[in-house]
């Protein structure tokens, strides 16, 4: 039986062979909303589990790594940081045609608009200091104990990130916006000097990569670690903040002229000093550049997607195309930001 591409009767077969008590039959619903790697949620008569597949077709380099996903995850089991139980991962590709992996099902509440529009402002504010604390919590992670230390390249992050995703924007890239070209330019220029600070960075924290509590305000589990590194914490931060500035509504999912103080959501300045106080810092200098940094970063991101939208690749071709309209918004976002510094 094949549900939405994936072949229901391989993995269960792979799965009794490989997992210990796994008992089928299963059946395979694909969770819509993802762009990264597709996912399913499978049930079988005793329990629900949730399968992470590359997609198929031809990929970037190092992109869709379901493996380090599933790494990360299984080192961060019993730590602050919440995730899902991880179970088996699969990196033989002639299963179901990709490297997948299987991990539990998290009974959860996410929140896909930041305005959280059906909570009180108390629980709003709840909600928001524990996104502060679960993101403080992965910058505390000791990545040696946990056995992440080569989890990343030693050093200069941004550098690093910076041409990566330089070189990937342009092989991707489907037409010229001088406002990215000069994006890159200036990022190039303006890059701090390294601080030998090296932390697990989850690469994509956002709302709505987090499951909370059906009945409390608590994280249940931080989600998508596909573009998780050994790197530098400023990143994650500032990519917070990025997000928060876009239009609010499907497709910005941002807080962009949203009264925040009467819905108690903090201010951009109240989030920083709270992740400031749990880190143990006094602050943060030329925080424009972090952000400018997130700008280009997301903008090089979806310049991916909806190249493999064109190319009949993507894992939500619709939402692709739509995603892909708003890259030339994150170059000038980036651009503005260089002049917060």
């Amino acid at each position: 039986m094949h549900t939405s591409h994936l072949d229901t009767d391989a993995v269960s077969d792979w799965l009794a062979a490989h997992m210990a008590g796994f008992e089928g039959p299963l059946t395979a619903e694909k969770i819509t909303g993802g762009q990264s790697n597709p996912t399913f949620l499978l049930t079988t008569p005793m329990r629900r589990l949730v399968l992470r597949r590359k997609p198929p077709g031809v990929l970037l380099k190092s992109a869709h790594a379901v493996d380090r996903e599933f790494r990360v995850q299984k080192a961060l089991a019993g730590s602050d940081v919440p995730v899902a139980r991880m179970q088996v991962l699969c990196e033989d590709d002639a299963v179901i045609g990709s490297a997948f992996y299987v991990m539990d099902h998290v009974d959860g509440r996410s929140f896909d608009d930041p305005r959280l529009p059906d909570l009180s402002p108390a629980a709003r504010g709840r909600v928001y200091d524990e996104m502060n604390r679960v993101l403080a919590a992965i910058h505390s992670v000791d990545i040696a104990a946990v056995g992440l230390s080569d989890y990343g390249p030693q050093g200069n992050y941004y550098e690093r990130q910076i041409t990566r995703w330089t070189t990937q924007y342009r092989a991707s890239e489907t037409r010229s916006l001088p406002d990215m070209d000069a994006l890159i330019d200036w990022l190039a220029a303006n890059t701090p000097a390294d601080d030998g600070w090296r932390t697990l960075v989850h690469g994509d924290f956002r709302i709505d990569n987090m499951l909370f509590a059906t009945d409390s305000e608590t994280a249940k589990a931080m989600l998508d670690w596909e573009l998780s590194t050994i790197g530098h914490p400023f990143a994650d931060l500032g990519s917070v903040i990025m997000q928060w500035q876009m239009p609010p509504g499907a497709e910005g999912r941002g807080l962009a002229g949203v009264d925040r103080a009467a819905l108690g959501i903090p201010s951009d300045a109240a989030f920083i000093a709270a992740y400031c106080q749990r880190m143990g810092l006094p602050g943060i200098d030329r925080f424009g550049f972090y952000l400018a940094f997130c700008f280009f970063r997301m903008g090089a991101i979806i310049q991916g997607v909806l190249k493999r939208a064109l190319d009949g690749n993507a894992s939500d071709p619709d939402r692709a195309m739509q995603l892909g309209a708003f890259v030339p918004q994150f170059a000038r976002a980036g651009l503005e930001a260089t002049r917060h510094d």
